[in-house]
């Protein structure tokens, strides 16, 4: 009788791969959990996971995943303070990340201006 692999039932997790600067933000902000987390980690200073997930049905390994890939696009790192590791949120990747936006924003104002000025031009 010949040993066969068992199968498992589950697919393989693959976490998201850490992507620099405001990419790497804008991908972990897209899932609702971790910008939830980023709310709570920007109002309550340095929280344990214990506290993250004491008024939430999420477990404990779900938040400390969603933590990591938060870590990985700089938004949050921890602290450790005897065993328990405390998060907090880090604003500098954030602020990158809207720097990129208003300069889109800036692109897209002088677009704009230069097709109404070019209407303009063609109705006089």
């Amino acid at each position: 009788m010949s040993a066969r692999p068992k199968s498992s039932s589950r697919p393989a997790e693959t976490s998201p791969s850490p992507q620099p600067g405001p990419a790497g933000v804008f991908a972990a902000l897209g899932d609702e959990t971790r910008l939830r987390l980023v709310a709570v980690l920007c109002v309550g200073g340095a929280v344990s996971i214990s506290q993250l997930t004491a008024t939430t049905d999420i477990t404990r390994q779900a938040v400390t995943k969603h933590l990591h890939v938060l870590a990985d696009a700089g938004l949050v790192h921890h602290v450790k303070v005897g065993r328990e590791r405390l998060w907090q949120f880090d604003p500098q990747q954030l602020d990158e990340a809207r720097r990129s936006l208003d300069l889109i924003a800036q692109q897209w104002d002088q677009a704009l201006g230069r097709l109404k000025a070019s209407l303009e031009a063609e109705e006089t």
